[in-house]
């Protein structure tokens, strides 16, 4: 196998791996998630933990995904391929701040059992409302801005068919507009709008990773390199 061949299945390999870990990694969270006096109650500690895990595994994923394709997507867009770089940093650090807003709930009700104080379901909110915010900026905001810098390397370059490129093209901008909507109160983040928002660029990552997995790179129909932006 082609050391380029080989990038493509595992840039495939660690795409699907993102959209496992990110799925299960919130349900895992939900029992913190949903109530507000997890922190002061009996708790699913193990659950929550085994939920950090996978979201642990979703950060080297995510980063993982961009230093597989960057030697790759350099030679098609110098720019571009660094602006998805740096993206997929600043997304994957974004996401540790959330595991770490949450796993600090589980720590505090196991130094705190059997503590009755009201002071602490306020701190467990705060904590909940922080990874919600990650949750809102990383997976949402960041992400749509790397799917769409992505997307653009990928149709310029035919490196996948373009009707795939067509897929981040369409969802990278449409999950930005979604969590703007979000932003300002228009739904829930965890809602039917937001689902249907977020299918265009589900669709755009798992097409791209099947593909990649079982094609590999296309040939790229002329030389790209003096592109740069």
């Amino acid at each position: 196998m082609s050391s380029t061949r080989t990038t493509a299945v595992i840039a495939g390999a660690l795409f699907l791996l993102t959209e496992v870990t990110a799925v299960a990694g919130l349900a895992l969270y939900r029992p913190v998630l949903d109530d507000a006096s997890y922190i002061i109650g009996a708790g699913a500690d193990g659950r929550v933990l085994t939920g950090g895990l996978f979201e642990l595994i979703l950060v080297v994923a995510v980063v993982g995904t961009a230093t597989t394709l960057y030697p790759v997507l350099e030679r098609h867009g110098k720019n571009l391929a660094l602006g998805y770089l740096c993206g997929r940093l600043l997304e994957a650090a974004v996401i540790a701040v959330g595991i770490v807003s949450v796993l600090s709930i589980v720590t505090l009700r196991q130094d705190l059992a059997g503590t009755d104080n009201p002071a602490l379901i306020t701190v467990g909110r705060s904590l909940v409302a922080m990874h919600d915010w990650t949750f809102l900026i990383g997976p949402n905001f960041i992400l749509g801005a790397n799917s769409l810098l992505l997307a653009i390397l990928m149709y310029r370059s035919q490196l996948v068919p373009r009707p795939i490129a067509v897929l981040g093209l369409i969802g990278g901008p449409l999950i930005c507009v979604s969590a703007t909507a979000v932003l300002f109160g228009r739904y829930e983040q965890l809602s039917a709008w937001g689902s249907i928002a977020a299918l265009p660029v589900f669709a755009w990552e798992v097409g791209l990773a099947l593909y990649l997995i079982i094609k590999g790179f296309k040939q790229s129909p002329a030389p790209t390199h003096a592109i740069t932006t």
